[in-house]
């Protein structure tokens, strides 16, 4: 039995595929939608336990989609994970830092995925209005998984900044090469 239901809304059959394949197995449900009014629909019928969110959709845009989440308290605790390849067009009408979602840029690996599920779970959790047990312990044990949450996010952006100087050096070998 999957303990967790995640909703992919990507226009993408290549995303969405790729997604369910990097979950853990028996662990999710995967649900899918290929636009953003699918996508809309499915998060109020379905009320998944994850949303991850292409933030380039067609008849609904994943900004539409998300400003309609945001418009329903009892939605807004589902965490969120926004995907786009150009991370410029999210900053463009959400300004970092991500407070209550995360962001991966895409394409992504599996690692990039499960920290950004995680961080997105952590930041629900830290949302006003989301029932939580607040002690000292508990305030403790949110910071905690804040700082864990933003060390993924340092680990997952240096492994993207040794990716391209490994490119950008690949690329000058090359030219040194061809010389």
């Amino acid at each position: 039995m999957a303990s967790h239901k995640v909703l992919v809304i990507d226009d993408s059959a290549v995303i969405r595929n790729m997604v369910r394949d990097m979950l853990p197995k028996g662990n999710f449900e995967v649900l899918e939608a290929k636009d953003g009014v699918q996508g809309i629909t499915l998060v109020q019928q379905e009320r998944p336990t994850l949303i991850m969110l292409d933030f380039l959709l067609p008849r609904m845009s994943g900004w539409e989609v998300y400003q309609k989440i945001q418009e329903q308290p009892e939605l807004q605790s589902i965490p969120l994970v926004l995907m786009s390849g150009r991370k410029e067009e999210v900053t463009e009408k959400l300004t970092e830092p991500f407070e209550y979602f995360e962001f991966v840029q895409k394409p992504f690996d599996q690692r990039q995925l499960i920290a950004a599920i995680k961080a997105s779970m952590s930041k629900a959790k830290r949302r006003p209005g989301v029932v939580t047990t607040s002690t000292s312990t508990g305030d403790a044990n949110a910071e905690v998984a804040q700082l864990k949450a933003q060390v993924a996010r340092l680990q997952t952006e240096m492994a993207a900044l040794k990716k391209q100087q490994a490119q950008i050096l690949a690329f000058i070998k090359q030219k040194l090469m061809n010389k």
